[in-house]
């Protein structure tokens, strides 16, 4: 599981170097502005019915994605010809201005698989700027919502329980809440930890350079994938990719004490292990313990997440749908647990 990354770091080599570009021109300004655009259109990224897929951009995916109503979601990275993004010694990925992430969500029995929504998160030089466009009924083009919706939208969990809920496009504040470190907007999945490059239909992709690949850098586990780690470390990964971006010491839930990181934090008390509440109001649930070793029913951390109720569900924004196979996880991991492991 503990591997280095040269792999990645070849796959993010192998596009560098001038590209020959066909179709609609990237507007640049309109990246770099400080405008909001209308429409997803105006970027001049191609996106319309029956292509998805953002021009001159490169498709990647995560190890272990962040749960969504059981989402489909496509990710693109967007970098200037020219520049390139730079990784720090924690592994970190620093984008240049000019760059757009993109993330399309979607369900494949939903609307005959077209997306939902695309979030932009675009690096201008005044910091990251968060944008979420709906896409019109027609498909050929997606409007700014920066106050947010609720769509309707039914699909299937992979148990094959039919869910109809009103799946909730986050306003641009609530972007800010989960994006935020401190009071600063910055992307949360494209770690290289966690970072898997999709190369397949780059002939047309622009110049991607990254540079200072840390050698000391390990690969985040597949959640749920047994032969990519045990139950403990992809436990761990469920829950920095879930609940790390705010519960860690620079995050918006900084006062909670708790702080869920992969490998930066010890498994004590701010871990949740024998941690009793400090913040957590009712979603306590009255128990004692985040996490009670052995003790998986009296364990709030669990309790929270398998909860919808507004006031008790953690996190608080993403998702209205219980996530019942990462629940199933984390319960298998507390009830493997020493009971004497908090002491």
């Amino acid at each position: 599981m503990r591997r280095v990354f040269a792999a990645l770091a070849a796959a993010l080599c192998c596009v560098s170097g001038a590209a020959t570009m066909t179709g609609p021109t990237v507007d640049q300004a309109a990246i770099e502005g400080e405008a909001t655009p209308q429409k997803l259109s105006e970027f001049g990224f191609g996106m319309t019915t029956g292509n998805y897929r953002p021009t001159a951009a490169v498709g990647y995916t995560l190890r272990t994605p962040l749960f969504s109503d059981y989402a489909a979601k496509d990710r693109f990275v967007y970098i200037p010809n020219g520049r390139e993004a730079r990784v720090t010694a924690d592994g970190t990925i620093e984008f240049p201005v000019g760059t757009v992430l993109f993330k399309s969500f979607g369900w494949v029995d939903h609307n005959g698989g077209k997306p939902v929504e695309t979030r932009l998160l675009i690096h201008r030089a005044s910091g990251w700027t968060a944008l979420p466009y709906i896409w019109d009924a027609d498909g050929k083009d997606a409007t700014l919502a920066l106050g947010g919706r609720r769509v309707p939208v039914s699909f299937k969990s992979p148990d094959g329980e039919a869910h109809s809920i009103r799946y909730a496009v986050p306003n641009k504040n609530q972007c800010k809440e989960c994006h935020s470190k401190n009071g600063v907007i910055e992307p949360i999945g494209p770690k290289m930890r966690n970072f898997r490059v999709d190369l397949t239909g780059m002939q047309k992709a622009p110049s991607i350079r990254v540079r200072t690949i840390p050698a000391r850098s390990v690969t985040m586990p597949i959640w749920d994938d047994p032969a990519s780690g045990t139950v403990a470390e992809r436990a761990r990964a469920y829950l920095d990719v879930n609940c790390a971006h705010c519960h860690n010491p620079a995050g918006s839930a900084s006062n909670s004490g708790l702080f869920l990181r992969w490998t930066d934090d010890p498994t004590t008390v701010n871990y949740g292990i024998g941690k009793r509440p400090t913040a957590a109001g009712r979603g306590s649930g009255g128990m004692d313990f985040a996490i009670a070793p052995g003790d998986a029913a009296h364990s709030f951390l669990l309790y929270r997440l398998e909860s919808t109720d507004p006031g008790i569900a953690m996190p608080e924004v993403g998702r209205s749908t219980v996530h019942k196979e990462g629940a199933a996880l984390l319960r298998q991991w507390i009830a493997e647990m020493p009971k004497d492991e908090q002491n």
